[in-house]
């Protein structure tokens, strides 16, 4: 039998409750809210006026709230922008105290059966005992758990979630580290690719910067996966392509996973997207870790 792992996440939980909340976030995010029910999940952005990332996130409901999974920094920085005009609307946003459990594995079956958890094609999002469970892949779910959770006893726990964000990386889910809050529009993380924005719902904060990336042809810039051998996660973002004799800044690394086995750091960066994936990448600050693009699990070809 092939070993489950439980990773302790550090991403957080935004919920939204209340009469107005789904005209409220419907205003505030990329996603069509109208799509959400309670057997799916859906990812989303939410952005600035000028149409930059606050965040992305996994969206999904449970009983009678609306969640928002990201990344600490995302959570932060979007928590405080969300609450900015609740005032006006019956809606009340707050860090949510569940827990976010990574349950990681080649054979998930029998666990989620110990739990009550079952999924088909239809249902990728499932409501359990003691909270929620989302379908990111065969191998791969994601819980939301209350304080009455106990992780079973044939589950091996582990320490952080470093096995877990590695995956993440490679299966091309983005999110935003601090520094890279605010600094890219949603086509530039690959948004578009894994259903993230709606073009045809109504108006949103940042639509008209999203919309005109997408039918002016004005994004230059995409998301690509790098991976390469290292002596630890790097301290500075920054990476820098070479062009003949020379080196030249890239981009930054916008999410990485350091693995202590084997020393290989992968990561996320936004690079041209014309980008040749066969050049090699190394770090600014540490030139001596190469880094090499690997593919992507979807296309970045418009529909």
């Amino acid at each position: 039998m092939s070993s489950v792992y439980a990773c302790p996440l550090s991403h957080q939980l935004i919920s939204l409750t209340g009469a107005d909340k789904l005209s409220y976030l419907h205003g505030q995010i990329t996603q069509d809210l109208n799509k959400l029910t309670n057997s799916n999940f859906l990812w989303t952005g939410h952005c600035s006026a000028k149409g930059k990332l606050w965040g992305v996130f996994k969206l999904f409901s449970h009983q009678d709230s609306y969640y928002l999974s990201g990344s600490s920094a995302e959570v932060e920085q979007s928590l405080v922008e969300l609450k900015k005009y609740a005032v006006f609307a019956k809606v009340d946003i707050s860090a949510s105290s569940n827990r976010l459990i990574g349950l990681i594995g080649d054979d998930l079956s029998t666990i989620l059966t110990e739990l009550g958890i079952a999924f088909d094609d239809n249902i990728i999002a499932c409501d359990f005992d003691n909270g929620k469970a989302l379908k990111l892949a065969d191998n791969r779910v994601l819980l939301m758990v209350n304080s009455q959770f106990a992780i079973p006893d044939s589950v091996l726990t582990l320490d952080n979630d470093a096995l877990w964000q590695q995956a993440a990386i490679l299966a091309g889910e983005p999110q935003l580290s601090s520094d890279a809050i605010g600094e890219y529009v949603p086509q530039m993380v690959n948004l578009q690719a894994i259903g993230g924005i709606s073009f045809k719902k109504g108006c949103y904060t940042g639509q008209e910067t999203v919309a005109r990336m997408k039918y002016l042809g004005k994004n230059k810039r995409a998301m690509y996966i790098v991976s390469g051998q290292s002596e630890s996660m790097l301290d500075e973002p920054e990476l820098e392509v070479q062009l003949g004799e020379n080196w030249r800044r890239a981009g930054k690394l916008i999410a990485q996973s350091f693995d202590e086995k084997t020393n290989i750091l992968t990561g996320l960066v936004v690079l041209p997207n014309d980008t040749e994936t066969t050049q090699v990448l190394r770090a600014k600050h540490a030139p001596e870790v190469e880094l090499s693009i690997l593919p992507l699990p979807y296309s970045l070809d418009d529909e």
